[in-house]
């Protein structure tokens, strides 16, 4: 334990000294005043008669004062400051204080972590549903499109049936021999009136020579691509449908190109220019 120094400790040493140092300086010039030898004033008195003459003064002895004492410096006295005495009643009641504070702040975390753990649950409530959500849309989706791939094939196995048989009808009305020359595929056949037998195979050489396609390696399938074509009086094209695809769409895209770019036609025998025809051609023919 370590006494604390007092307040104004240095101010009061210097008053003290300068105390002493004036009173020192008064007693110092008192005794010097007082052992001073008074100034004397000798004087002779004549008298005419006669007498004795008076004995001469003797000198006063004064009495030497004694010297003052020394002052002494008392020392200030260590200030012992006792430490506050605790009453038992005060201790119970602030370690009481103690105990609540520490439980409240326990309860205080407490609570915090079941919040932060409902709240990180509901996050995850909530993103499970999403994900389900965004799982059972997208297999919507997917079911609507294979309906929708399906009710195309459908349909379009309907039309390929329809044209099959629009396409057999025409070729049993059409007379002569339609099938064409130069391993072009299949040659056109004439629609909408009778047709001399080479015209077929000089349509398919015109539209064979103007496909530009590379045949893809490893391609095993060799599937047609027909289109029905129909024609103007003076051989250009009035329009094209396309009724089967050969599964290549670049091949498709290329017989396309190549009819319109094979146009204006030429007339048969007749002088005339057929009102349509139906241009079949497979990839690895080309």
């Amino acid at each position: 334990y370590t006494v604390p120094k007092e307040p104004g400790s240095w101010r009061a040493l210097m008053l003290a000294a300068l105390m002493h140092a004036a009173l020192l300086t008064f007693l110092w010039v008192g005794i010097r005043w007082q052992n001073e030898t008074p100034t004397t004033i000798e004087a002779e008195v004549w008298s005419p008669q006669p007498r004795e003459a008076a004995p001469l003064p003797q000198p006063e002895v004064k009495e030497k004062e004694p010297e003052p004492s020394p002052v002494t410096r008392e020392e200030p006295k260590p200030v012992v400051v006792e430490p506050p005495v605790v009453k038992p009643d005060i201790a119970l009641e602030r370690e009481k204080k103690r105990k609540e504070e520490q439980k409240k702040r326990l309860e205080e975390e407490q609570q915090a972590k079941l919040k932060k753990a409902e709240q990180e649950r509901q996050a995850k409530l909530k993103k499970e549903q999403e994900e389900r959500l965004a799982k059972q849309k997208a297999d919507e989706q997917r079911i609507e499109k294979e309906k929708k791939l399906a009710e195309a094939k459908r349909k379009q196995e309907a039309d390929d049936k329809a044209l099959t048989k629009i396409r057999a009808e025409e070729m049993r009305r059409i007379t002569g021999g339609m099938t064409g020359t130069g391993g072009s595929g299949d040659a056109p056949k004439s629609q909408g009136g009778r047709a001399d037998s080479g015209y077929a195979g000089r349509v398919a050489a015109k539209i064979k020579s103007n496909i530009v396609f590379n045949v893809p390696e490893g391609l095993t399938d060799n599937s047609p691509v027909e289109y029905v074509v129909e024609l103007l009086p003076d051989g250009s094209v009035a329009g094209m449908k396309k009724t089967r695809s050969s599964g290549v769409p670049g091949f498709d895209e290329a017989v396309r190109r190549a009819i319109e770019k094979s146009q204006p036609f030429p007339k048969d025998k007749s002088g005339s220019v057929p009102s349509s025809f139906i241009g079949i051609h497979r990839p690895k023919d080309q």
